[in-house]
Protein backbone atom coordinates (compact mmCIF):
# COMPACT_ATOMS: atom_id res chain seq x y z
CA UNK A 1 0.00 0.00 0.00
CA UNK A 2 1.34 3.48 -1.42
CA UNK A 3 0.27 6.63 0.50
CA UNK A 4 -1.14 8.35 -2.73
CA UNK A 5 -1.79 7.35 -6.49
CA UNK A 6 -1.25 9.56 -9.49
CA UNK A 7 -3.39 8.45 -12.67
CA UNK A 8 -2.10 10.47 -15.55
CA UNK A 9 1.36 10.92 -16.53
CA UNK A 10 1.32 14.10 -18.72
CA UNK A 11 2.91 16.88 -17.91
CA UNK A 12 0.99 18.10 -14.96
CA UNK A 13 0.79 14.47 -13.82
CA UNK A 14 4.41 14.06 -13.88
CA UNK A 15 4.98 17.23 -11.66
CA UNK A 16 2.12 16.02 -9.10
CA UNK A 17 3.99 12.52 -8.70
CA UNK A 18 7.14 13.88 -8.48
CA UNK A 19 5.89 16.45 -5.45
CA UNK A 20 4.12 14.01 -4.05
CA UNK A 21 7.93 11.81 -4.01
CA UNK A 22 9.63 14.83 -2.79
CA UNK A 23 7.67 15.17 0.63
CA UNK A 24 8.73 12.06 1.49
CA UNK A 25 5.47 10.34 -0.07
CA UNK A 26 4.95 6.55 -1.03
CA UNK A 27 3.75 6.69 -4.70
CA UNK A 28 1.95 4.42 -7.34
CA UNK A 29 1.21 5.41 -11.18
CA UNK A 30 -0.87 4.34 -13.83
CA UNK A 31 -0.48 6.01 -17.23
CA UNK A 32 -1.81 4.28 -20.82
CA UNK A 33 1.68 4.61 -22.21
CA UNK A 34 3.62 3.04 -19.09
CA UNK A 35 7.24 4.73 -20.41
CA UNK A 36 6.33 8.14 -19.29
CA UNK A 37 6.49 6.49 -15.92
CA UNK A 38 10.03 5.55 -16.19
CA UNK A 39 11.48 8.73 -14.26
CA UNK A 40 9.04 8.55 -11.65
CA UNK A 41 10.04 4.43 -11.36
CA UNK A 42 13.68 5.29 -10.75
CA UNK A 43 12.91 7.79 -8.05
CA UNK A 44 10.80 4.79 -6.37
CA UNK A 45 7.67 5.10 -7.57
CA UNK A 46 5.50 2.12 -7.94
CA UNK A 47 3.58 1.34 -11.48
CA UNK A 48 0.54 -0.12 -11.49
CA UNK A 49 -0.52 -2.25 -14.47
CA UNK A 50 -4.23 -1.07 -14.67
CA UNK A 51 -6.44 2.08 -13.38
CA UNK A 52 -7.86 -0.73 -11.04
CA UNK A 53 -4.51 -1.96 -9.81
CA UNK A 54 -3.64 1.88 -9.47
CA UNK A 55 -6.60 2.91 -7.17
CA UNK A 56 -6.21 -0.56 -4.88
CA UNK A 57 -2.57 0.68 -4.37
CA UNK A 58 -3.62 3.81 -2.18
CA UNK A 59 -6.40 5.22 -0.01
CA UNK A 60 -6.21 8.29 -2.06
CA UNK A 61 -5.87 8.81 -5.96
CA UNK A 62 -5.33 12.13 -7.57
CA UNK A 63 -6.17 11.98 -11.23
CA UNK A 64 -4.64 14.34 -14.28
CA UNK A 65 -5.81 13.56 -17.05
CA UNK A 66 -6.28 15.39 -20.37
CA UNK A 67 -9.82 15.79 -19.71
CA UNK A 68 -13.29 14.21 -18.13
CA UNK A 69 -13.89 12.05 -20.80
CA UNK A 70 -11.03 10.42 -20.47
CA UNK A 71 -11.45 10.58 -17.07
CA UNK A 72 -14.73 8.57 -17.17
CA UNK A 73 -13.39 6.16 -19.45
CA UNK A 74 -10.48 5.07 -17.48
CA UNK A 75 -13.49 4.95 -14.04
CA UNK A 76 -15.71 2.69 -16.44
CA UNK A 77 -12.90 0.21 -16.95
CA UNK A 78 -12.50 -3.32 -15.26
CA UNK A 79 -12.65 -3.84 -11.97
CA UNK A 80 -12.20 -0.26 -11.27
CA UNK A 81 -15.94 0.54 -9.79
CA UNK A 82 -14.94 -1.93 -7.05
CA UNK A 83 -11.72 -0.65 -6.07
CA UNK A 84 -13.51 3.01 -5.35
CA UNK A 85 -15.28 1.26 -2.18
CA UNK A 86 -13.90 3.40 0.47
CA UNK A 87 -11.37 5.27 -1.03
CA UNK A 88 -10.57 9.01 -1.83
CA UNK A 89 -10.39 10.30 -5.54
CA UNK A 90 -9.05 13.96 -6.55
CA UNK A 91 -9.52 15.11 -9.90
CA UNK A 92 -7.22 17.72 -11.21
CA UNK A 93 -7.51 17.62 -14.71
CA UNK A 94 -9.80 19.86 -17.07
CA UNK A 95 -13.80 19.91 -17.32
CA UNK A 96 -17.19 21.67 -17.30
CA UNK A 97 -20.02 21.64 -14.31
CA UNK A 98 -21.78 18.76 -16.15
CA UNK A 99 -19.04 16.82 -15.97
CA UNK A 100 -18.14 17.25 -12.92
CA UNK A 101 -21.13 16.28 -11.67
CA UNK A 102 -21.09 12.72 -13.82
CA UNK A 103 -17.96 11.84 -12.00
CA UNK A 104 -19.01 12.57 -9.02
CA UNK A 105 -22.22 10.18 -9.34
CA UNK A 106 -19.58 7.92 -10.48
CA UNK A 107 -17.70 7.85 -7.13
CA UNK A 108 -19.89 8.30 -4.73
CA UNK A 109 -22.52 5.61 -6.33
CA UNK A 110 -19.41 2.98 -5.92
CA UNK A 111 -18.96 4.27 -2.29
CA UNK A 112 -15.95 6.63 -2.51
CA UNK A 113 -15.37 9.91 -1.41
CA UNK A 114 -14.70 12.97 -4.04
CA UNK A 115 -13.26 16.31 -4.48
CA UNK A 116 -13.12 18.00 -7.69
CA UNK A 117 -10.51 20.91 -8.69
CA UNK A 118 -9.01 23.30 -10.98
CA UNK A 119 -4.81 23.87 -11.12
CA UNK A 120 -4.32 27.52 -12.23
CA UNK A 121 -0.82 27.29 -13.01
CA UNK A 122 1.72 25.58 -15.63
CA UNK A 123 3.51 22.74 -14.47
CA UNK A 124 6.76 24.02 -13.91
CA UNK A 125 4.99 26.79 -11.34
CA UNK A 126 3.83 23.90 -9.57
CA UNK A 127 4.74 22.97 -5.29
CA UNK A 128 5.13 27.23 -4.82
CA UNK A 129 3.72 29.15 -2.09
CA UNK A 130 1.37 30.95 -4.72
CA UNK A 131 0.74 28.41 -6.52
CA UNK A 132 -3.28 28.47 -7.23
CA UNK A 133 -5.41 25.67 -7.13
CA UNK A 134 -9.06 25.77 -6.36
CA UNK A 135 -11.35 23.07 -4.82
CA UNK A 136 -14.76 22.24 -4.28
CA UNK A 137 -16.97 19.46 -2.47
CA UNK A 138 -17.22 18.74 1.31
CA UNK A 139 -15.89 21.06 3.24
CA UNK A 140 -15.16 17.64 5.85
CA UNK A 141 -12.93 16.08 3.11
CA UNK A 142 -11.19 19.03 1.54
CA UNK A 143 -9.85 19.88 5.44
CA UNK A 144 -8.68 16.02 6.03
CA UNK A 145 -6.74 16.59 2.38
CA UNK A 146 -5.56 20.14 2.50
CA UNK A 147 -2.03 18.80 3.73
CA UNK A 148 -1.82 17.04 0.89
CA UNK A 149 -3.09 19.67 -1.70
CA UNK A 150 -0.92 21.89 -0.04
CA UNK A 151 2.10 20.22 -0.99
CA UNK A 152 1.07 20.47 -4.86
CA UNK A 153 0.34 24.62 -4.28
CA UNK A 154 0.43 26.44 -1.55
CA UNK A 155 -2.48 28.92 -2.59
CA UNK A 156 -5.45 26.57 -1.99
CA UNK A 157 -9.12 27.99 -2.55
CA UNK A 158 -12.11 26.16 -1.52
CA UNK A 159 -14.78 27.06 -3.73
CA UNK A 160 -17.79 25.27 -1.73
CA UNK A 161 -19.45 22.55 -0.90
CA UNK A 162 -21.40 22.09 -4.53
CA UNK A 163 -19.39 19.81 -6.48
CA UNK A 164 -19.22 21.85 -9.69
CA UNK A 165 -18.62 25.10 -7.95
CA UNK A 166 -14.86 24.73 -8.73
CA UNK A 167 -15.64 24.29 -12.02
CA UNK A 168 -17.68 27.37 -12.38
CA UNK A 169 -14.49 29.40 -10.51
CA UNK A 170 -12.11 27.83 -13.08
CA UNK A 171 -14.43 29.19 -15.96
CA UNK A 172 -14.86 32.43 -14.33
CA UNK A 173 -10.67 32.98 -13.83
CA UNK A 174 -10.42 31.67 -17.56
CA UNK A 175 -12.62 34.26 -18.34
CA UNK A 176 -10.17 36.97 -17.38
CA UNK A 177 -7.68 35.02 -18.43
CA UNK A 178 -8.65 34.74 -22.46
CA UNK A 179 -10.69 38.10 -21.93
CA UNK A 180 -6.96 39.76 -21.26
CA UNK A 181 -5.41 37.84 -23.42
CA UNK A 182 -7.73 39.47 -26.09
CA UNK A 183 -6.93 42.37 -25.06
CA UNK A 184 -3.11 41.95 -24.90
CA UNK A 185 -3.29 40.84 -28.48
CA UNK A 186 -5.04 43.75 -29.71
CA UNK A 187 -2.56 46.01 -27.93
CA UNK A 188 0.06 44.50 -29.70
CA UNK A 189 -1.64 44.68 -32.82
CA UNK A 190 -1.66 48.53 -31.95
CA UNK A 191 2.09 49.09 -31.06
CA UNK A 192 2.71 46.97 -34.34
CA UNK A 193 0.81 49.45 -36.57
CA UNK A 194 2.74 52.24 -35.01
CA UNK A 195 6.18 51.30 -35.00
CA UNK A 196 5.92 50.72 -31.07
CA UNK A 197 8.61 47.78 -30.17
CA UNK A 198 6.48 44.85 -29.68
CA UNK A 199 8.51 42.92 -26.90
CA UNK A 200 8.76 46.25 -25.08
CA UNK A 201 4.69 46.47 -24.75
CA UNK A 202 5.23 42.98 -23.24
CA UNK A 203 7.70 43.85 -20.76
CA UNK A 204 5.26 46.81 -19.91
CA UNK A 205 2.06 44.68 -19.65
CA UNK A 206 4.21 42.79 -17.04
CA UNK A 207 5.40 45.56 -15.03
CA UNK A 208 1.86 47.37 -14.89
CA UNK A 209 -0.15 43.45 -13.77
CA UNK A 210 0.81 43.30 -10.64
CA UNK A 211 -1.04 46.88 -9.69
CA UNK A 212 -3.99 45.81 -12.10
CA UNK A 213 -4.32 42.41 -10.10
CA UNK A 214 -4.81 44.33 -6.62
CA UNK A 215 -6.95 47.12 -8.63
CA UNK A 216 -9.32 43.45 -10.00
CA UNK A 217 -9.36 42.31 -6.42
CA UNK A 218 -10.24 45.62 -4.93
CA UNK A 219 -12.81 45.30 -7.67
CA UNK A 220 -14.42 42.05 -6.94
CA UNK A 221 -14.50 43.12 -3.23
CA UNK A 222 -16.90 45.89 -4.73
CA UNK A 223 -19.23 43.80 -6.41
CA UNK A 224 -19.73 41.70 -3.15
CA UNK A 225 -20.40 44.13 -0.91
CA UNK A 226 -22.90 45.75 -3.14
CA UNK A 227 -21.16 49.24 -2.87
CA UNK A 228 -20.79 50.98 -6.03
CA UNK A 229 -19.80 54.60 -4.66
CA UNK A 230 -16.86 55.82 -6.42
CA UNK A 231 -13.46 53.87 -4.41
CA UNK A 232 -11.15 53.74 -7.17
CA UNK A 233 -12.19 54.38 -10.66
CA UNK A 234 -15.23 56.12 -11.58
CA UNK A 235 -16.83 54.51 -14.61
CA UNK A 236 -16.79 57.17 -16.79
CA UNK A 237 -13.06 57.35 -16.91
CA UNK A 238 -13.58 54.21 -18.53
CA UNK A 239 -16.20 55.52 -20.83
CA UNK A 240 -14.04 57.86 -22.67
CA UNK A 241 -10.97 55.98 -22.43
CA UNK A 242 -12.62 52.68 -24.53
CA UNK A 243 -14.28 54.83 -26.66
CA UNK A 244 -10.64 56.20 -28.20
CA UNK A 245 -8.76 52.62 -28.07
CA UNK A 246 -11.72 52.33 -30.28
CA UNK A 247 -12.00 55.08 -32.58
CA UNK A 248 -7.89 54.60 -32.54
CA UNK A 249 -8.27 51.23 -33.87
CA UNK A 250 -10.63 52.28 -36.63
CA UNK A 251 -8.55 54.88 -37.62
CA UNK A 252 -5.39 52.33 -38.03
CA UNK A 253 -7.50 49.96 -40.38
CA UNK A 254 -7.35 46.88 -37.28
CA UNK A 255 -9.78 44.91 -36.03
CA UNK A 256 -12.20 46.42 -33.50
CA UNK A 257 -14.26 43.95 -32.23
CA UNK A 258 -13.04 43.82 -28.85
CA UNK A 259 -12.89 47.52 -28.06
CA UNK A 260 -16.52 47.78 -29.61
CA UNK A 261 -17.87 45.28 -27.35
CA UNK A 262 -16.42 46.79 -24.31
CA UNK A 263 -17.60 50.27 -25.76
CA UNK A 264 -20.94 48.87 -26.13
CA UNK A 265 -20.98 47.77 -22.26
CA UNK A 266 -19.79 50.80 -21.21
CA UNK A 267 -22.40 52.85 -23.61
CA UNK A 268 -25.14 51.09 -22.45
CA UNK A 269 -23.73 51.62 -18.63
CA UNK A 270 -23.99 55.40 -19.01
CA UNK A 271 -27.44 55.44 -20.61
CA UNK A 272 -28.22 53.10 -17.38
CA UNK A 273 -26.97 55.79 -15.12
CA UNK A 274 -24.07 54.23 -13.68
CA UNK A 275 -21.60 56.44 -15.03
CA UNK A 276 -20.68 58.14 -11.72
CA UNK A 277 -20.21 54.81 -9.99
CA UNK A 278 -16.87 52.92 -9.28
CA UNK A 279 -16.12 50.80 -12.71
CA UNK A 280 -17.70 47.60 -11.02
CA UNK A 281 -20.90 48.92 -11.70
CA UNK A 282 -20.52 48.10 -15.40
CA UNK A 283 -21.43 43.83 -13.82
CA UNK A 284 -24.76 45.64 -13.13
CA UNK A 285 -25.61 45.65 -17.15
CA UNK A 286 -24.50 42.31 -17.24
CA UNK A 287 -26.99 41.50 -14.47
CA UNK A 288 -29.80 42.73 -16.45
CA UNK A 289 -28.73 41.75 -19.54
CA UNK A 290 -28.85 37.71 -18.15
CA UNK A 291 -31.97 38.35 -16.96
CA UNK A 292 -33.68 39.75 -20.50
CA UNK A 293 -32.07 36.21 -21.75
CA UNK A 294 -33.07 34.40 -18.97
CA UNK A 295 -36.71 35.59 -19.40
CA UNK A 296 -37.21 34.97 -23.34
Amino acid sequence: MTDVTVIGLGPMGLMLAELALKHGKTVTVWNRSAHKAATLVAQGAVLASTPAAAIAASPTTLVCVYDYAAAEEILAGEGVAAELQGRVLINLGTGGPDEVRRIDAIVTGHGGRYLDGAIQTAPSQMGQDDTPIIVSGPRALYAEYEPLLKVLGGSLFHAGEDIDAAAYLDLATLSYVYGAYAGFVHGATIAEKTGSDVATYGRLVRAISPSFGAFFEHQGRVIAAEDFRISESPLRISIAAVNRILRASERLGLNSELPALVDGWLTRADRQGYADEELAALVKVLRSEARTLAAA
